[in-house]
């Protein structure tokens, strides 16, 4: 008794590894370094500002700016710990997507 077999194909799936085309990889890249870093000196930036409202607060007596400053000191820090956590989120996302 002889045994037949058929092969249908190699393999179930095709080998496919996807990738980002060079070009838009290279310019994907510059625009997720660029809105990272501005907006992380904005936030510094944002953060110094409200430095400044609280010592001049303080000075002059004004409780009402050196208040407004301490919420933007702790706003600055917050929109610096987002942006660092998501530009990181992304990038990697981006990474395992298919960039090389």
């Amino acid at each position: 008794m002889s045994v037949i077999t058929f092969v249908l194909a190699d393999d179930v799936v095709p080998k496919f590894t996807p990738a980002v085309p060079d070009k838009l990889n290279d310019a994907v890249s510059t625009i997720l370094g660029w809105a990272a870093g501005v907006g992380l000196a904005v936030a510094v930036l944002g953060g110094l500002l409200s430095w400044a409202a609280i010592a001049v607060g303080h000075n002059s007596a004004n409780a009402q700016l050196a208040a407004r400053g301490k919420t933007g000191v702790l706003a600055s820090l917050i929109g610096a710990g987002g942006i660092g956590a998501t530009s990181a989120l992304v990038l990697m996302a981006y990474n395992l997507i298919g960039n090389k």
